[in-house]
């Protein structure tokens, strides 16, 4: 794996790319078109996409892993690795046929290069830069939350700045998008992801032997048994409440819920992989608690925002975005704390809060625009598994120490 070169040398290969490519005839067409190829594959989707500049989706294809992991009990990295390795070629391929784009009609490529999977984004950043040196085309590495945090914007008009709520399998953060590189990180994570901890929580209750779940990921299992179930018959203790930030913790309430499922089973008389009678409950309940810390953690983020003018006075907004933010319960929690603290809620369909290579496509498409981040094909890119968005700014949310009013958290299933 080969480091970024220095940034003089950088700015010196990519003047020289401009002024080899963009300069001549050959290189026109694909630079007044400004097609991007967008190639996904931080963790279980090999997806591409070509996009023009407003948006419009010319051509894409997905290979979702989701089965296999479903039967091996979680991602397997060595699995998904290989999945990417056998299915991202065909994927590509299929992208650029739909659209009916041939890739000297392509302005450039953007790929996700972190953060996610070390052995999967391995393999979507090797083709890409053999693909890139093969056709002589701009290359725009891609923060997987960044493309996240904009891809509302593909589908309607919002302007910087706005707050953003991202949740998914691998992270859950809060930041300020300023612009399209331009990021305060007001909270994140300290242990696991919310949409992990639903999987686990969904892997100990043994979902997949439900009838209605064999083939759900585990946040689907969750949702969907939670519509039946009852939360009050488990009252697990809300994460972090004697803590003012906007950081996140799940691993407690996991301990939580595996504890209660422990004494259910004793109760019963059944072993662990046998269906509890009260999975319904223990699902609504688990569901409950990870919509609330979000909530409230977010509430606490738009005070913050709104204290030091961090948000446009005039038609705030808050976008959710990411894999756990189709989930349609924590959706009316948030739409509950907005509602109060005067914001507009954004949420892209839930086609596009999952993995998926349009919204790499799309930022591709939005720093192609503002000349951000777009790399000469020659120059050798490493990935990063773990990678922050942005400024971090959780000591001075901390330090605010913000209490919350309480707000009545009556969400309907």
């Amino acid at each position: 794996m080969t480091m970024l070169p220095s940034k003089a040398r950088v700015l010196h290969r990519l003047l020289q790319f401009r002024s080899t490519c963009f300069g001549s005839p050959s290189c026109g067409k694909a630079a007044s078109s400004r097609l991007v190829l967008g190639i996904e594959t931080s963790c279980d989707e090999t997806g591409a996409a070509v996009l023009d500049e407003t948006g419009e989706i010319l051509g894409e294809s997905l290979h979702s892993q989701k089965v296999v992991h479903l039967r091996t009990g979680g991602v397997i990295p060595m699995v998904a690795q290989r999945l990417h390795r056998e299915n991202i070629e065909r994927v590509v391929q299929e992208a650029l046929e739909r659209s009916n784009v041939d890739p000297s009609q392509l302005s450039a490529v953007a790929t996700t290069v972190k953060p996610g999977l070390a052995l999967s984004l391995g393999i979507g950043l090797e083709f890409s830069q053999k693909f890139v040196r093969q056709h002589n085309k701009p290359f725009i590495p891609i923060h997987h939350m960044e493309a996240h945090a904009l891809t509302v914007r593909m589908l309607q008009p919002v302007t910087f700045p706005f707050l953003v709520l991202l949740v998914s399998g691998g992270h859950s953060l809060l930041a300020v998008a300023k612009g399209v590189d331009d990021f305060l990180l007001l909270g994140h994570t300290l242990d696991e992801a919310p949409g992990d901890t639903l999987d686990k929580v969904a892997r100990r209750l043994s979902l997949i032997k439900h009838p209605q779940c064999s083939t759900l990921s585990g946040g689907q299992a969750i949702e969907l048994l939670a519509k039946d179930g009852d939360r009050t018959r488990f009252r697990f203790t809300t994460p972090m409440g004697q803590t003012y930030d906007c950081c996140f913790s799940f691993a407690g309430l996991r301990n939580q819920v595996t504890m209660a499922i422990m004494k259910k089973e004793a109760e019963e008389g059944i072993e662990q992989g046998t269906l509890l009678s009260c999975v319904n409950d223990i699902a609504a309940a688990t569901q409950h608690t990870v919509a609330s810390h979000l909530a409230k953690r977010t509430h606490r983020a738009i005070l913050f925002c709104k204290a030091n003018g961090l948000l446009p006075s005039s038609s705030p907004t808050l976008v959710l975005s990411g894999g756990v933010a189709s989930n349609q319960y924590i959706r009316k929690a948030l739409s509950i704390i907005t509602e109060a603290t005067g914001l507009q809620l954004l949420c892209p369909p839930a086609k596009f809060c999952t993995d998926n290579g349009v919204m790499i496509a799309w930022n591709g498409v939005e720093r192609l625009r503002e000349g951000k981040g777009i790399l000469p094909p020659s120059v050798d890119v490493c990935y990063e598994p773990k990678a922050p968005l942005g400024v971090d700014m959780t000591a001075e949310v901390k330090a605010a120490a913000i209490r919350l009013q309480s707000i009545r958290m009556k969400i309907p299933n």
